[in-house]
Order: structure tokens, then sequence, then C-alpha cells
């Protein structure tokens, strides 16, 4: 697990760069842990596009395909303000859990795509 620090920002769109290069396409479910309204989740297992950090704006994004040729995004998931960045490397993929100034949580999780035809029946 690695835990990235509001003081090392500057290392956030290196390893956001790093987890797009490596899991693309991987199914992605994101849930937003709220301290006031509870848990919400956004998407279930589309096709992952990309995760970005922009230093000026201080903003993650986090982005599903709608298609696994990733023509169309079917959600940009916006934290701002992040202040921490954690980051679990898993045999099947990664979790990503994105912490904002005001205590709210993106869980992101990168699973290895499964075709119905390559699973057990």
């Amino acid at each position: 697990m690695a835990v990235v620090s509001p003081e090392q920002r500057t290392e956030w769109t290196r390893l956001t760069d790093r987890l797009t290069a490596e899991y693309r396409g991987y199914d992605v479910t994101v849930e937003v842990l709220d301290p006031e309204i509870g848990d919400q989740p956004l998407v279930d297992r589309l096709p992952f596009d990309n995760v970005t950090y922009d230093y000026k704006d201080d903003v993650a994004v986090v982005a599903a395909a709608e298609d696994p040729e990733h023509e169309d995004v079917a959600l940009r998931h916006m934290v701002n303000h992040p202040r921490e960045f954690v980051v679990d490397l898993i045999p099947e993929g990664a979790a990503l859990k994105i912490t904002d100034d005001g205590g709210t949580t993106t869980l992101v999780s990168l699973v290895r795509h499964q075709d119905a035809s390559s699973q057990g029946a």
C-alpha cells in the first residue's frame, strides 16, 4: 500500500498517470463515502478510462468509459482539494482511496475485466 500525503502532491500526477497507463480498460467501481449523507455508489464495473490530478486547480478526476473502446465517457467524478491518495496494488488490479479536505472519501476499485464466457459456469 502506498500513501501519498499532501506534502507529496508533485507525485500525484505521476501516480495517476501510472494508474491510467497500467489499468485502462479494467472494470472500475466508484463509491463516495460522505460523512453526512453516507455511501453513494456512482458506477459499477464500467471500463476504466483514466484518473488525473490537476495541480493548478487542485482536483482529481476519475473517468469511466461507456464502452471498451473508450469512445464515450459515462462518468467523470471530481474530487476537489484532495488531501490524501492511498493506492493498494492487489493481484486482481488496484484500489485507490482519495480523501478530500472535507473528509469525503472516494473509493476506486480497478479489477481485470472478465468476459462471461471466461468465467466458470
